[in-house]
C-alpha cells in the first residue's frame, strides 16, 4: 500500500471488535523509541514544503515568462514585417544616389577629357604662333624679331580658362561633397549591416536550440524565431508537477499527523510529541494551497485524545510503519519533480531570453534605420539633388566653353593659314611685278627702237628734201617725234577693306600692326607699293605646308 493509500486508514471508521489482544500487546507493539524515530523522520520530510513553495514560484514565474514571451514575439514579428520593406527602400535610395554619383562622375570625366583635348589643341596652335617668326621683310628694319603670337590678344583665352576653371572647381567640390555624403551613408549602412549580423546570429542561435517538447529543431538557415507552441505544454507540465507535489506533501502531512497520534497514544509519548513538534520550521505553509500546517499540527497536539481500542491502535501502527517505509520515496519524488520543474523553468526562461535577444537585435536594426531615415537620410538625398543641380548648371557652361575653345583654335589656326597664304600672296605679287617689269622693259625697248627709227627717218628726210621746201609750208616738219613715258600710280585699298566689320565680337583676333616707318630701299617701288623680298626656301616651305594641309583636309 502506498503512502497516499495508507492515509485513508487514519480517517476510516474503527474496525469491528475482535478478540482482545491485551495479553499480547506488550510483545507485539513497537517501542516508543521506534515511534519517536518515525515521528522525527516524518517531521524531517515536511521540509519538502520548501520544494512545494518553490514549485508554486516556478509556476508563477513560468506563467509570467510565457506572457512576456508572447508579447515580445508579437512585437518582434511586427517589427520584422516592416524591416524588409524599410531595408529594401533604404538600399534602393543608396543605389539611386550612387547612380547619380557614377553618372555625374562619368559625364564629368568625359567633359574634362574633351576640355583637355580642346585645350591641348589650342595650346599647340598658340605654340605654333609663338614658334612662327614673322619674316623680317614684312617688318621695319630696326624692329626686333616678332612671332605671330605677338600680334594676337590672349586676354580672352585667359578669361575663358578662368571661367572653365571655376566651373570645374565648383563641380569637383560638389562631387567631393557627394562622395563624402555617400561615404557617410555607407558607414550608416555598415552599422545597419552589423546590427543585421547580430540579428541573424541571434535568430540562428534561437532556431538551432531544440524545443523542450520536441526532439526536432528548426534549421538555422531559416533564421526563424523559436515556436511558442511548446511553452503552453511546458507550463501545463509545471502545473501538473506542482499539483502532484502538493498532493504528495499533503500525504506527508497526514503521515506526520498519524505519527503524532501514535506517539500520543503510546504511554509516555505525549511529552515527547510536544517536544518534537514544538520547534516546527518557519514557513510551514503552502500559499493558497491547503490549511496552514503548523496550525493543524498545533490543533492536533492540543486536541483531546480519542479513545482507541487495541485493535485500532494496532491497525494505526501497522499503517504508520508501512507509510514510514515509503515516506522517503515520496520525498525523493518531490525532489525529482522540483528538479524537473527547475529544468523546465530554465528552458522556458532560456526561450524567453532567446525571444528577448532576437527582439533586442530587431529593435537595434529598427532603431538604426529609424534614426537614419528621420535624421540623416534626407540630407544624403538632398546632397545628390544638389550635385545634380550644380552639375547641370556647370555642364552647360563647360559645353559653351568647349565651343569657344574650338572657335579660338579655329581662329588662331586660320591665322597660321592666313600667314602662309600671305607668304604665297607676296610671292605671287612679286612674280606679277616681275612680269609687269618685263613687259615694261620690252615695251620700252620697242618704243625706243621706233623712236630711233623715226628720228633717223626724219633726219634723212630733212637732209634730202629740206632745202627744197619752204620753212613755212608746215611748221611741224622740223619737230622730233613724240616720246612716251610710263607713270606709276599708287594703288588704293581694295573694295570692302575699309568697311569690313569685326565679326569676332570680343574674341581675341590676330591683328597686324601697320608700320609707320618707310620700307627698305630694296623693297620700295616707284608707285609706293611695298612687296617684301622673301627667300625662295621660305616660299617653298610654306607651299609644302599648304599642300600637306590640303591633303589632310576631309
Amino acid at each position: 500500500m502506498s503512502l497516499s493509500e495508507s492515509s485513508s486508514v487514519l480517517g476510516s471508521a474503527p474496525a469491528a471488535p475482535g478478540p482482545d489482544p491485551s495479553d499480547d500487546r506488550d510483545a507485539s507493539m513497537p517501542r516508543l523509541e521506534t515511534l519517536i524515530s518515525h515521528l522525527v523522520a516524518a517531521k524531517r520530510s515536511l521540509s519538502s514544503i520548501n520544494h512545494v513553495w518553490r514549485a508554486n514560484e516556478i509556476v508563477t514565474a513560468a506563467r509570467s515568462t510565457l506572457e512576456e514571451s508572447v508579447v515580445v514575439s508579437a512585437r518582434t514579428g511586427f517589427l520584422r514585417r516592416g524591416l524588409n520593406n524599410q531595408l529594401r527602400l533604404l538600399y534602393n535610395v543608396r543605389t539611386e544616389v550612387e547612380e547619380v554619383s557614377l553618372r555625374g562622375r562619368s559625364e564629368f570625366a568625359g567633359v574634362l577629357k574633351s576640355l583637355d583635348t580642346a585645350d591641348a589643341r589650342l595650346r599647340k596652335t598658340l605654340d605654333l604662333l609663338r614658334d612662327t617668326i614673322v619674316h623680317a621683310s614684312f617688318r621695319p628694319q630696326d624692329e626686333e624679331p616678332r612671332s605671330l603670337h605677338d600680334f594676337v590678344e590672349e586676354r580672352g583665352v585667359e578669361e575663358l580658362h578662368a571661367a572653365l576653371k571655376y566651373a570645374i572647381d565648383r563641380t569637383s567640390a560638389a562631387q567631393g561633397e557627394l562622395d563624402s555624403s555617400n561615404a557617410s551613408f555607407d558607414e550608416e549602412l555598415g552599422s545597419i549591416k552589423e546590427a543585421l549580423g547580430n540579428y541573424r546570429a541571434a535568430t540562428k542561435l534561437a532556431s538551432s536550440r531544440p524545443s523542450a517538447s520536441s526532439s526536432s529543431s528548426t534549421s538555422a538557415s531559416n533564421s526563424s524565431l523559436p515556436s511558442l507552441t511548446s511553452m503552453p505544454s511546458m507550463l501545463h507540465s509545471l502545473e501538473m508537477h506542482a499539483q502532484e507535489m502538493a498532493n504528495l506533501l499533503e500525504s506527508l502531512v497526514r503521515h506526520f499527523d498519524l505519527c503524532v497520534t501514535a506517539v500520543k497514544h503510546t504511554e509516555g509519548g505525549g511529552a515527547a510529541a510536544r517536544s518534537i513538534t514544538g520547534d516546527m520550521p518557519a514557513g510551514m505553509h503552502v500559499s493558497g494551497r491547503g490549511p496552514n500546517i503548523e496550525e493543524g499540527i498545533n490543533a492536533n497536539l492540543n486536541a483531546p485524545l480519542d479513545p482507541l481500542s487495541d485493535f485500532e491502535y494496532q491497525e494505526m501502527v501497522n499503517v504508520l510503519i508501512k507509510d514510514a517505509a515509503e515516506a522517503e520515496d515520496v520525498v525523493m519524488e518531490i525532489q525529482d519533480r522540483i528538479a524537473e520543474m527547475e529544468s523546465v523553468l530554465e528552458h522556458v526562461t532560456t526561450q524567453r531570453d532567446t525571444f528577448l535577444s532576437v527582439y533586442n537585435a530587431t529593435t537595434s536594426v529598427f532603431n538604426h534605420i529609424s534614426s537614419l531615415a528621420s535624421a540623416r537620410l534626407p540630407g544624403y538625398i538632398a546632397q545628390a539633388h544638389n550635385f545634380t543641380r550644380i552639375w547641370s548648371e556647370e555642364h552647360e557652361r563647360i559645353e559653351v566653353g568647349l565651343l569657344e575653345l574650338s572657335d579660338l583654335n579655329s581662329l588662331y589656326d586660320g591665322f597660321l593659314d592666313a600667314y602662309d597664304g600671305l607668304i604665297l600672296e607676296v610671292s605671287r605679287r612679286r612674280h606679277v611685278r616681275h612680269r609687269v617689269e618685263k613687259v615694261l622693259r620690252d615695251c620700252r625697248h620697242k618704243l625706243d627702237q621706233l623712236y630711233e627709227e623715226d628720228v633717223n627717218a626724219r633726219e634723212t628726210f630733212r637732209v634730202e628734201q629740206g632745202d627744197y621746201l619752204p620753212s613755212d609750208i608746215w611748221p611741224g616738219i622740223g619737230r622730233e617725234p613724240m616720246r612716251i613715258e610710263f607713270q606709276r600710280i599708287s594703288g588704293g585699298n581694295l573694295k570692302g577693306i575699309a568697311a569690313q566689320p569685326d565679326d569676332q565680337q570680343g574674341l581675341p583676333t590676330p591683328e597686324f600692326e601697320e608700320s609707320k616707318q618707310p620700307a627698305p630701299a630694296s623693297q620700295a617701288t616707284g608707285d609706293g607699293e611695298i612687296i617684301p623680298e622673301l627667300p625662295k626656301d621660305v616660299v617653298e616651305q610654306t607651299l609644302a605646308r599648304v599642300r600637306a594641309k590640303m591633303r589632310l583636309a576631309p
